[in-house]
């Protein structure tokens, strides 16, 4: 919101006093809504959602890329750098953060607060593939670095043909016994339904004493009281047409591409200069059932030059309301939206003094990502098929059919080596007030699947003397066995902690789940 508008706004006597306040109704909503409780029962914890359903956006199974991102195929995570060197650092922070989002889901379990994993978690192995000398040569080296630590240690590396059909069958077919190509698997990796873990979540979380939601209301105003510190926010009721005022102590920001412009309306320091760039994504997704039998995997490829991080190409087993789908993608798409159901004013209207130059900055040292992403705009159903077919070389044009997927806004921030330089982000960023009042989430991969961490960093940044206090530790290290822990340090505790979570998790042997 504008100052002038700051200056004009009419101030109504908050109609109810929560602790936390949660703007959107997603993974990290309800990851965060979830620690707070079990950490303090006594919480009054309002959330906010602007559509009339959870997780109707980037936590919804169509709308991400569901994988469960564990940097087990992930190529993007281990990048070469020049001289042939391969950055693991990656990987490793990734594969540790999944193991924390899946030691608090079995915790859930284990209490009984959320059911039935297989609605939402299942196994499914992560495979990456890739051809060409320096791709394999690459791929192997990768491989030997990643098997050496606790994490990766079931990794396994094949050039081996017959193992190769047997594995990707559908991937394989058509190929050449002169094609040199290899490949990695890990059957530890998982599928995910976000938007049904999701649904869980809040499902518990509703109905726990002191917690309300508030469906279809769209917050439209932010202010922090100079008096008190505390937050005033507006919210208009999309049914009643009623506003209503909220008042509370912290203020999370949830609400994924929309979380932006919410930042700037809060009118914090600490989000001062940061932009926004929409990615739209769009799958090819099989309809032929006997073509979907033939592949029960996830394998991930490398990206062109020149493509974001987000857009590596998969051929993608999901299981999504427990049927299986098979999709291949995602492809980049561009739309001023920040939210698959917003605005065409969202990055228009996000534009400040402050943030104009890093912007202008991005988009000038990025040149490849333009050029690629109007290159995938302009595409046609026959290039989408050539590109299927350098992973399915069977591919045929009526057994697909192309599906918009979710909005992605990655971060611009400014560079503070350039003066009104700016970077471009592809990660998730928390921005937090220097007093933990609010804080505000932005960003996209690896997103839902590293959550627990994330929301974690959120309560180190804001909750920050009770984080440290002897009952917060005690119950944090209860639900995440893991906390304060690198599960990578410690082979027998890595093993121990992942056999817990693969028994309550229910992730069973992969055939038993897929076939």
């Amino acid at each position: 919101m504008s100052t002038m508008s700051h200056l004009f706004h009419i101030h109504h006597e908050p109609t109810s006093h929560p602790d936390v306040i949660l703007i959107g109704a997603g993974i990290m909503s309800a990851t965060l809504g979830i620690l707070l409780k079990e950490l303090e029962p006594h919480l009054k914890i309002e959330i906010y959602e602007r559509l009339d359903i959870v997780a109707g956006e980037s936590s919804d199974a169509w709308n991400n890329a569901g994988t469960g991102h564990s940097a087990f195929c992930e190529l993007n995570y281990t990048p070469e750098k020049e001289g042939g060197n391969i950055d693991t650092s990656k990987a490793f922070k990734i594969a540790e953060q999944f193991e924390v989002s899946k030691q608090l889901w079995s915790y859930l379990l284990e209490k009984n607060y959320i059911k039935d994993p297989q609605h939402f978690i299942n196994s499914v192995p992560h495979m990456s593939f890739v051809w060409g000398e320096h791709n394999v040569n690459y791929l192997k080296k990768r491989f030997e670095l990643l098997s050496q630590h606790p994490l990766f240690k079931d990794m396994t590396y094949t050039e081996d043909k017959n193992l190769l059909k047997a594995w990707i069958p559908l991937m394989m077919e058509g190929r050449t016994s002169q094609d040199k190509v290899a490949l990695t698997r890990v059957d530890l990796g998982t599928d995910v339904n976000f938007g049904e873990l999701t649904r869980k979540l809040f499902a518990h979380l509703a109905s726990l004493p002191g917690v309300k939601m508030h469906m279809q209301h769209q917050v439209n105003f932010l202010e922090k009281r100079k008096s008190d510190g505390h937050w005033e926010m507006e919210a208009k009721d999309l049914v009643k047409h009623e506003t209503r005022t909220v008042e509370a102590k912290f203020i999370f920001i949830g609400a994924g591409g929309g979380s932006l412009p919410l930042l700037e309306d809060a009118n914090i320091p600490e989000g001062n200069g940061f932009g926004g760039f929409p990615v739209s994504g769009q799958w090819l997704v099989c309809q032929n059932d006997e073509v979907i039998k033939q592949h029960s995997t996830k394998v991930y490829g490398l990206a062109e030059v020149g493509a974001p991080p987000m857009s590596v190409p998969h051929l993608d087993t999901r299981i999504i309301n427990g049927k299986r789908a098979l999709l291949f993608g995602p492809f980049a798409g561009f739309s001023t939206k920040f939210l698959k159901h917003g605005s065409l004013m969202d990055l228009p209207g996000s534009l400040q003094v402050s943030n104009l130059l890093p912007m202008m900055s991005v988009g000038l040292h990025n040149i490849p990502l333009t050029k690629y992403l109007i290159d995938q705009v302009r595409q046609t159903p026959e290039e989408r098929l050539e590109a299927l077919q350098k992973f399915v070389p069977s591919a045929k044009m009526e057994d697909w059919k192309l599906e918009e997927a979710g909005q992605r806004v990655q971060v611009i921030k400014k560079d503070h080596d350039h003066v009104g330089g700016g970077v471009l982000e592809f990660g998730t960023e928390i921005v937090s007030a220097a007093d933990g009042s609010i804080a505000a989430l932005l960003g996209a991969s690896p997103g839902a699947s590293v959550s627990a961490s994330v929301m974690l960093d959120v309560l180190r940044k804001c909750f920050k003397d009770r984080v440290d206090s002897p009952l917060w530790q005690a119950k944090l290290k209860e639900m995440i066995p893991s906390y304060g822990k690198k599960l990578n340090d410690d082979a027998q505790f890595c093993e121990s902690v992942r056999k817990k979570t693969s028994d309550l998790l229910q992730l069973d042997t992969v055939v038993e789940i897929l076939e």
